[in-house]
């Protein structure tokens, strides 16, 4: 296997490292004075600023020092943290992931207007900002003249170092720049010339420093690498008894900080584990998307392959062959558990990312929000998560555009200034539900109609349901804002909402109380790949229906099915529940058999029974895509291949029921 390649392993970690910043900078709009924020985000810039110099991206190292600096200076307390500060790092924030993704490219003239505003949130312009700094380094320079303490460090790297992208010769740089430093190359553990490999670092190094920093200062250099490296740091001589130096708060904070680092290189000194955390990233893999993607596939070749040995199987009377299959089948089922599990991840991926985007829109808007989140732990397939950060986007923003009022607005009708958005996600049997909540204005049902009525797309007092009337607002073009701005007006977001929900088999409620707000959720599968099925005949045809969504089956007669004609109902143990006739809606000429079967499946909000010809039985269903020629035919969401070679069509129960829904009351106006 090929080794990984240093840069693209660097740029993951640097995404990572940019999302740990982002985060960070978000937590501390709530709290300023978080000191254990403060530190995160600084060790996160110094990290980043270090790894991008080893890596050779240089504008991303310039520029993530100003950045740090700033950050290093509220550490110290020499300056404070304020709204302003975080709001111009997460804006540099946005410009280091551009640094990142195109390195080479001409980015002077935005960076040069980040920083300036960096330096006006920390104290002034640019120009004071190096007044000050340049005021600063005479005082350390004679502070340092008057007394320096001497430090002995003795430190040693992994073996594998160079080949993960640490250079030695950039970390003596670092150390060089905070004194005197005398440094000193240790050979002792260097093997033979014939067992040497050059990826490997086998030297060893003595630094005596000279300098005024603390010991956290030069601990910090180590700051990346400390958790896997053995150091030794030791004060050999105190600096002169001169003027008492009074440290602020923030550097003491920072120093208790710092002091668990020196107790985990003492502990990877002595041979002993370092810490929890670093022990259970040592158990993790990294395994790209595309190698899960693929193992998917093969996963589900054999689930095909399997399916037509057990029919092979029960067609002929060799019970060695029967015992075969049996014990493929249950193999197969737990590597298809087993891939299903990998390919799933909590929404927490997901929902983190609207954490910055809520902040932007409250900066842009005026606007005063909270986000919320709940069930972040909820899990779902990778595939789907990727496919719903852009419907949540446009589900987000028009929430905090047309629901939310202005702080005024919401102070005249009673409510509190800060407007809530609540994000939540939850499981129900094979079905991940993702709810989008506000408390805003709500819809405007009446000004949903009109705008409707002059697109045309309803007839002027046309019937219709509530449901019916809100899920206009999906269609393509349609918008009730009175004029465009960057977050809405041209009626090209919510449309994108429906296409993409529909292609995940997902389906879209709506609730909206006119002053208290509106509630979207979205009702998706939990996977995409295989599912557990119910096959059925109708006709000649086979079909597929999700078993998530199966709640019984029962018998209907001949002449029960004649009796129905007419009110298409069955008592379902005191209650009435509607069915629909398949070989009616899918127009099968052949007579049905004399005993039917119904089959009662749940959307979740209406419980429907499907008459069928027979039961075949449970099915695992590998799920194929369907071509773009078949686009229009909604009542299928797929397609798999059977045990004998044959396609059969999975049913789409939610869009058959709108269908099959529809059908009954254009029997009803014409009868």
């Amino acid at each position: 296997m090929n080794n990984p390649d240093p840069i693209a392993v660097f740029k993951t970690e640097a995404l990572e490292q940019l999302e740990l910043i982002e985060a960070g900078l978000l937590d501390l709009t709530r709290d300023l004075d978080d000191k254990a924020q403060i530190d995160a985000v600084f060790r996160g810039l110094h990290t980043l600023k270090g790894s991008g110099s080893m890596f050779g991206f240089d504008q991303l190292a310039a520029f993530t020092h100003h950045c740090e600096t700033a950050f290093d200076r509220v550490r110290k307390g020499e300056a404070p943290a304020t709204l302003e500060l975080v709001s111009a790092v997460l804006d540099a924030q946005g410009h280091m992931l551009a640094l990142l993704q195109v390195p080479n490219g001409d980015h002077e003239a935005m960076s040069a207007k980040l920083l300036d505003n960096l330096h006006r949130a920390v104290g002034g312009s640019a120009k004071a900002a190096a007044t000050v700094t340049a005021a600063a380094d005479a005082a350390a320079t004679e502070a340092a003249s008057a007394g320096l303490t001497t430090w002995e460090l003795t430190f040693s790297l992994p073996h594998n170092s160079m080949v993960n992208g640490t250079n030695p010769l950039g970390l003596l740089d670092e150390l060089r720049e905070l004194g005197e430093a005398k440094i000193e190359a240790l050979t002792d553990n260097v093997p033979a010339l014939e067992d040497i490999d050059p990826r490997e670092i086998h030297l060893s190094w003595r630094v005596t420093l000279k300098t005024d920093k603390s010991k956290g200062d030069i601990e910090d250099v180590f700051i990346f690498v400390m958790d896997d490296m053995v150091m030794d740091l030791k004060q050999i001589a105190a600096p002169a008894p001169v003027a008492k130096k009074v440290t602020a708060p923030a550097d003491v904070h920072a120093e208790a900080s710092r002091q668990p680092a020196a107790n985990v290189a003492d502990a990877a000194k002595a041979g002993q584990p370092t810490d929890a955390k670093a022990q259970k990233q040592a158990d993790n893999v990294r395994v790209p998307a595309l190698r899960l993607d693929e193992m998917m596939d093969r996963v589900g070749e054999l689930v095909i392959a399997q399916s037509r040995l057990s029919q092979m199987a029960g067609s002929v009377a060799d019970l060695g062959l029967r015992s075969v299959s049996e014990e493929i089948e249950r193999l197969a089922g737990e590597l298809r558990d087993t891939m299903m599990v990998l390919r799933m991840m909590p929404v927490a991926s997901l929902f983190s990312r609207f954490r910055r985007l809520v902040h932007d829109l409250a900066r842009e808007t005026g606007k005063d929000i909270e986000l919320i989140t709940e069930g972040e732990m909820t899990e779902v397939d990778k595939t789907v998560i990727d496919r719903l950060a852009d419907p949540l986007v446009h589900l987000v923003r028009n929430s905090v555009d047309h629901g939310l009022e202005t702080p005024e607005d919401r102070i005249a009708v009673g409510k509190p200034a800060v407007g809530r958005v609540h994000l939540s996600a939850h499981q129900t049997g094979s079905e991940v539900v993702i709810t989008i909540k506000d408390d805003g204005r709500g819809i405007d049902r009446a000004r949903v109609r009109a705008k409707a009525e002059a697109n045309g797309l309803i007839q002027p007092g046309a019937q219709l349901s509530d449901q019916e009337l809100l899920q206009l607002i999906f269609q393509p073009g349609f918008s009730t804002a009175e004029k465009v701005t960057n977050l809405s007006g041209r009626g090209v977001g919510m449309d994108v909402v429906k296409k993409t929900i529909e292609t995940l088999r997902g389906a879209i409620d709506i609730k909206t109380t006119p002053g208290e707000g509106s509630e979207i959720a979205l009702r998706i599968p939990l996977t995409l790949a295989i599912i557990d099925g119910l096959l059925v005949r109708v006709g000649s045809g086979r079909y597929v229906l999700p078993l998530s969504a199966v709640e019984e089956c029962l018998e209907l007669s001949l002449e029960e099915d004649l009796k129905s004609r007419g009110r298409s109902f069955i008592s379902l143990r005191d209650d009435l529940v509607p069915f629909l006739r398949l070989r009616e809606l899918f127009r099968t000429g052949t007579q049905p058999d004399v005993f039917q079967k119904v089959v009662v499946v749940s959307t979740g909000t209406e419980r429907v029974g499907l008459v069928v010809d027979q039961i075949i039985g449970d099915h695992q269903t590998v799920i194929k895509n369907m071509s773009k020629l078949h686009d229009h035919v909604s009542a299928f969401s797929g397609a798999t291949i059977l045990g004998d070679g044959n396609v059969a069509l999975i049913l789409d129960v939610a869009h058959l029921i709108a269908a099959g829904q529809h059908q009954e009351a254009q029997l009803r106006a014409a009868g």
